[in-house]
């Protein structure tokens, strides 16, 4: 079912969605060369243990495209990792391309949102390109985002970005409806027809996230970790998130980030 969030309930979800917000700039700006997948984890973990009314709605989370509790704070992508990447016990090396996507609850409403970049002074051409693709493409779907418009619009000015630069989108996994759970309808594909799907209303609260490889648009799960979606080619990918709210006018980004 999808819910249309009252004003006063859209009120109530912003400290969760700035949290996250304020947590990844933080972690943007604390993740150097050397540093280490578990000190991020450990730092969201003490971030949530320091605020009132906080909790982590991935800690227990358990979904069939998971195996068993993901056991973190937060999820930790590197290089051909591009979604759901388990932290663990590993150094960042200068290049390295790294997607965070940080959950956090606060008073029941929990907050969703992605960044990626790469670690240290020698970025790849590739990786760059591949970041700017999936921030092209996620500020091309909140451009859609007014009430009126379809669901599809909003998908497909997604998808339209990736394919003028050149690549491939997978359908498995994308957007959802967020409230007081992480994942909830409508699901928010990074590709679709516009004018088709569901009306948006004000008061509908989603989140978009365009994820992107560099050669391929096929995935794997490595069941090492039983969690971590890596490129079926070893390619790099990325991934940008936002929450976004649908209303009278302007679409309101939750999580924008205050540098």
């Amino acid at each position: 079912m999808i819910e249309i969030k009252t004003k006063q309930e859209v009120q109530e979800m912003r400290p969760a969605a700035q949290f996250v917000a304020e947590t990844l700039t933080e972690l943007r700006h604390m993740t150097k060369v050397g540093t280490n997948l578990l000190e991020i984890d450990e730092y969201v973990h003490k971030k949530v243990i320091d605020r009132k009314g906080a909790s982590s709605p991935y800690v227990n989370y358990a979904p069939d495209f998971g195996t068993g509790p993901f056991g973190h704070y937060i999820c930790t992508s590197v290089n051909d990792a591009v979604l759901h990447g388990i932290p663990y016990d590993y150094n960042l090396k200068d290049g390295d391309l790294l997607s965070l996507d940080l959950a956090l609850t606060v008073n029941g409403w929990v907050g969703d949102s992605a960044i990626s970049f790469v670690v240290g002074d020698h970025a790849r051409k590739e990786d760059l390109k591949v970041i700017k693709a999936t921030e092209d493409a996620l500020a091309a779907a909140i451009s859609q985002c007014y009430a009126g418009n379809h669901l599809g619009d909003v998908s497909a000015a997604a998808g339209a970005v990736a394919h003028e630069r050149g690549y491939d989108v997978n359908m498995t996994f994308g957007g959802h409806g967020i409230g007081h759970e992480m994942h909830c309808d409508p699901y928010v594909p990074n590709d679709g027809r516009a004018h088709r799907g569901y009306r948006l209303r004000p008061g509908l609260v989603i989140c978009i996230e365009p994820w992107l490889m560099e050669g391929t648009a096929d995935i794997y799960q490595d069941q090492d970790d039983g969690w971590t979606i890596r490129s079926a080619d070893g390619s790099r990918g990325a991934h940008s998130e936002h929450e976004i709210c649908i209303t009278d006018g302007e679409p309101i980004i939750m999580t924008a980030r205050h540098e």
